[in-house]
């Protein structure tokens, strides 16, 4: 929980608000305090949204079916108002952890807790189903841990219509990874309790095993797994997978009823689950309940906000407003209530608490304390850790030039609150070196973030660490590899998911150039030492063109053995599976540039398309004039071709006499994310805690792509997030973000 910003109000509909528990796109969740003592989860949603007739109808629609939930593990809605400029409504605040959040930070949960956290969610959904509606969303981080038991929240009331844009031709509302394959399609069925049965399967296997039965990555890649795949139930105990298996069918009609469910997984006549009583969790969960309990029953009750208008008149000293007859909020009566507007103008104090500070605010308004002499902003470092000095110390020194040269611009804005400061460790390009240095920055308090490293092979220990010390860890250049990110819950990736390399490759043999048949030829060959440390891409690009080839046609795969020069007969094997496109996913530039060679030889004249790995001078010197018109798909831009970047290219010619080299771009606007999160903090404590979270609620539009995350899962979001680049007379030329290249020679 958050202190309130200046920019908050100081009640809802006669709660008063005591902070802030979160915020997204639809609007903000504040802990309340009812005017009987209740502590309630305020959810106030944004006026955008709002303006939006079809919204209102729904949100009013939906909060009165709610309303009638009466369930034990259901979080029912108490009281709203959907006319209010903003609407809101409000639910019982239950302080544990979401399941995400616990299995993110604790791991999954023993083979009983899962029995009885389906027996109950199975309960919680037969009681939503009965109220006419359908969930739509069960996900983790829609389940609250309590000690008797979870409790299922956000009941699709305040989702806007097509929230989850997968396609460019529809859009369906869900989360990939856990929404049903009725649902995923656009244009079929309405949503209904079967796939709620599906989503919970999801949710089940999650918790048993801390990953999703249909893995991770890109949104659409999950999506296509979850309708065509059979779900992964590795690592899920053998008494739960005849239930697990039964949720997870593909047809609605093959899936338990939520009462046969219950008896799958052995719930008694009492509903209570196998486990029966309270003791349903595991170690230190009920701790870490006890505590955040603690915390929220030590708050301090707000003093009443005192409004100085026409008459001075204010809320009573027991905290009720005035009458509403006079245009003043007052406190919700019954369940659904209309909020009005304050007719008085005056000013807003809150007396006695530690927001009074706010009736002497700075003349701009920006809510903070007024300045007073000789005082200075605050610093935050952002450590840097890379083979600065080693085989990878190009990509390394790329990395501390742009962190530098963002931390200068940074420095120069004039008006910032907080100045930022770098401190680097090298690690020569040694992961038993990167772990050291890294925990040498995270011994420094000052340090708030860390970017690195450079190679893979460190990420694993240094990610552990950082997640340990509660240390936000952003990656630059390589991937965070095939574990589920919320395993290091402080890793940021800015990279993307390995999927994402296929993207570009999609768009361009489906757009630009379709093919219906698609040529993809794997390298045997070791690593050819593209510098990034990383051969991960090479056969998540073969599995996404086979499960997803381009234009729906068909794709092919050819291998070129290890230790064999065997290029022609690849080639022959293409062409003999009468292949309109080529696409090399090796990591050898060299080899790279003799399968150019040996394509053209045989007279290709179809798109010949590689990735990041290749694009190197070694790809040129091998290919000669077979490289030209060669395609690219790489995670890097080109900031002098990017005129946003104009700024930068020019600061980084000036300091270093030549353009920026491949990486600094992203390092730069690694930077860029850790200042708007450490923005978006004002009021709420710039620290490591407060920074490592805020990171994941944070969007920044840097120089290369759009940063935003997924707040539960943690991975990048969105589809803007490669590159394409070609072979133009004998150099590389950038073309831009894959989605707004709209013809290529």
């Amino acid at each position: 929980m958050r202190p309130l910003t200046p920019a908050d109000p100081a009640s809802v509909g006669g709660h008063r608000l005591l902070g802030r528990l979160g915020s997204g796109g639809m609007g903000t969740v504040y802990l309340g305090r009812s005017p009987a003592g209740t502590l309630l989860a305020v959810k106030v949603i944004r006026a955008d949204h709002a303006a939006d007739p079809a919204f209102r109808a729904r949100f009013r629609r939906e909060a009165e079916a709610a309303a009638r939930l009466s369930g034990r593990w259901v979080v029912p809605v108490v009281a709203a108002d959907p006319e209010a400029r903003e609407p809101w409504l409000a639910t019982p605040f239950v302080p544990g952890p979401s399941l995400s959040e616990a299995v993110a930070g604790y791991g999954s949960l023993p083979a009983g807790s899962v029995r009885t956290l389906g027996v109950r969610l199975a309960e919680a959904l037969e009681q939503v189903h009965g109220a006419g509606l359908v969930h739509r969303d069960v996900k983790p981080g829609n389940i609250l841990l309590a000690p008797d038991g979870p409790r299922l929240i956000d009941f699709g009331i305040a989702r806007a219509a097509g929230a989850t844009t997968l396609t460019a031709a529809g859009s369906v509302v869900g989360t990939p990874g856990y929404l049903p394959p009725e649902q995923a399609r656009t244009g079929g069925p309405a949503p209904g309790p079967a796939g709620d049965v599906f989503s919970l399967g999801c949710v089940l296997v999650y918790a048993a095993t801390g990953h999703g039965p249909f893995g991770g990555g890109h949104p659409a890649a999950v999506v296509f797994r979850t309708v065509h795949d059979p779900p992964d139930l590795a690592g899920v105990p053998a008494e739960l997978l005849e239930p697990l298996s039964a949720c997870l069918a593909k047809e609605p009609a093959d899936r338990p009823s939520t009462a046969r469910l219950r008896t799958l997984l052995g719930g008694g006549p009492d509903d209570r689950g196998p486990d029966g009583g309270a003791d349903w969790l595991p170690a230190p969960l009920p701790r870490l309940i006890a505590e955040r309990s603690t915390r929220a029953l030590e708050l301090p009750v707000p003093e009443p906000t005192r409004l100085d208008g026409p008459g001075g008149n204010g809320p009573g000293e027991n905290g009720s407003a005035a009458d509403p007859a006079d245009g003043r909020a007052g406190p919700a009566r019954g369940f659904l209530t209309r909020r009005r507007l304050l007719a008085a103008g005056g000013a807003l104090v809150a007396v006695g608490t530690p927001l009074a500070w706010l009736a002497a605010r700075d003349p701009g308004g920006r809510g903070a304390p007024p300045a007073t002499s000789g005082s200075a902003a605050a610093v935050f470092t952002i450590g840097l850790q890379a083979d600065l000095t080693g085989p990878g110390k190009a990509v390394g020194q790329a990395y501390e030039r742009g962190v530098r040269l963002a931390v200068e611009a940074h420095n120069a804005r004039a008006g910032s609150p907080f100045r930022l400061a770098v401190r680097t460790a090298d690690d020569g390009g040694d992961p038993a070196r990167a772990a050291q240095g890294a925990g040498q920055l995270i011994a420094d308090a000052s340090v708030v973030a860390l970017i690195g490293p450079a190679t893979e092979a460190a990420v694993p220990e240094v990610a552990a660490a950082c997640a340990t010390a509660d240390l936000a860890l952003l990656l630059v250049s390589v991937h965070s590899g095939q574990a589920d990110p919320t395993r290091w819950r402080t890793l940021c990736d800015t990279r993307a998911d390995a999927d994402g390399i296929g993207l570009p490759v999609l768009h361009y043999l489906s757009r630009l150039r379709p093919v219906t048949r698609t040529g993809v030829v794997e390298d045997g060959a070791a690593d050819g030492g593209s510098g990034s440390g990383s051969r991960s891409g090479d056969w998540q690009l073969t599995r996404v063109l086979r499960q997803t080839p381009p234009s729906k046609g068909s794709a092919s795969v050819h291998r070129i053995p290890a230790g064999s020069a065997d290029f022609a007969g690849a080639v022959s094997a293409l062409v003999g599976a009468d292949a309109q496109a080529a696409v090399f996913t090796g990591s050898s530039p060299e080899r790279a540039g003799r399968f150019a060679r040996a394509l053209a030889d045989a007279g290709f004249p179809g798109p010949r398309l590689a990735t990041g790995e290749v694009m190197e001078p070694a790809f040129l010197a091998a290919a000669g004039a077979a490289a030209e018109g060669w395609l690219f798909s790489t995670y890097f831009a080109d900031p002098a071709e990017v005129p946003a970047a104009a700024g930068f290219v020019s600061a980084h010619r000036a300091a270093h006499g030549g353009p920026p080299a491949r990486w600094a771009t992203e390092a730069y606007d690694a930077v860029g994310l850790v200042a708007a999160a450490l923005g978006a903090l004002e009021g709420e404590g710039r620290d490591r805690p407060g920074l490592s979270r805020r990171i994941f609620r944070t969007a920044h539009q840097g120089l290369a792509k759009p940063l935003a995350f997924d707040a539960t899962t943690h991975r990048l979001s969105g589809q803007r997030v490669a590159h394409l680049h070609q072979v133009r007379s004998g150099a590389f030329r950038y073309l831009g973000l894959y989605q707004d290249v709209t013809s290529v020679p």
